[in-house]
């Protein structure tokens, strides 16, 4: 049976994440890292505290861009091994942190823990070969604290990788004064638009258009349940892999 310590157990993530890892025969939560407590596991303030404590075989990761790139390194220097969920870590943190990575440890990263969001992100990939002129609207609730989302960038990044010829979309030199934004960020050249409402979850569409045509993908998370078979996915399949991997894809592939 696994051993799983949960940092961010407080949270909405964290939360779900306790129910889920609670119904998994094969895993065992084993420290709560939060301010607050949480019950039916042993509660510690830091990463350091649980992990000298309890000693998992998994870090789980649901807190914030501020500090989940020293909860990971807390568990890296502990040879263990990390599912991170947190969202705001740029390429160059990434870079820093696999140079980082024990030998025979797994530092799994994903945007998007949903099984739908990620078959929404292959489709992408296989329309921007045929359509590359795309743009990326995506929505979550009013205190998601990064925009656009780490599920937005990665399809965009992967979207870029994919397409033959950047599209021909105007940028910001279309809007007009006092309404700078009006055309979304440029995420690897697409525009990427960022909507924040209390009511909503996380929800995507990605919008290809074509002469006389559009093509519109879109992936709606109602409840975080949504997230849970992808994080139980990854804190089974970190055990049989080594360094730094990205995307829910990796782990489904097989």
């Amino acid at each position: 049976m696994k051993r799983i310590a949960l940092s961010g157990a407080a949270g909405r993530m964290g939360t779900a994440c306790r129910q889920a890892l609670s119904e998994a025969p094969d895993l065992e939560l084993v420290a709560c890292i939060d301010q607050a407590p949480s019950d039916g596991a042993l509660t510690f303030a830091t990463v350091a505290e649980a992990l000298a404590a309890t000693t998992p075989d998994v870090l789980v990761d649901f807190t914030a861009p501020a500090s989940v790139e020293a909860n990971i390194r807390a568990a890296l220097a502990a040879g263990t091994d990390c599912v991170v969920g947190t969202t705001g870590l740029s390429a160059e943190t990434l870079a820093a942190l696999e140079a980082a990575i024990p030998a025979g440890t797994c530092l799994f990263v994903a945007p998007n823990f949903a099984i739908g969001a990620v078959l929404l992100m292959q489709l992408a990939v296989q329309a921007a070969r045929f359509m590359p002129d795309v743009e990326i609207i995506e929505l979550h609730h009013n205190q998601k604290k990064d925009a656009p989302s780490g599920t937005a960038i990665r399809t965009a990044e992967l979207i870029a990788a994919a397409r033959p010829q950047p599209q021909g979309a105007p940028g910001a030199e279309s809007e007009i004064p006092g309404a700078a934004g009006a055309r979304g960020a440029c995420v690897e050249g697409i525009p990427v638009h960022s909507v924040r409402l209390p009511g909503l979850v996380a929800h995507q569409e990605v919008i290809f258009g074509g002469p006389g045509q559009t093509l519109t993908l879109r992936h709606d998370s109602m409840d975080r349940s949504s997230f849970m078979p992808g994080v139980l996915l990854a804190c089974r399949a970190v055990a049989d892999r080594s360094g730094l991997i990205v995307g829910l894809e990796k782990l489904m592939e097989g």
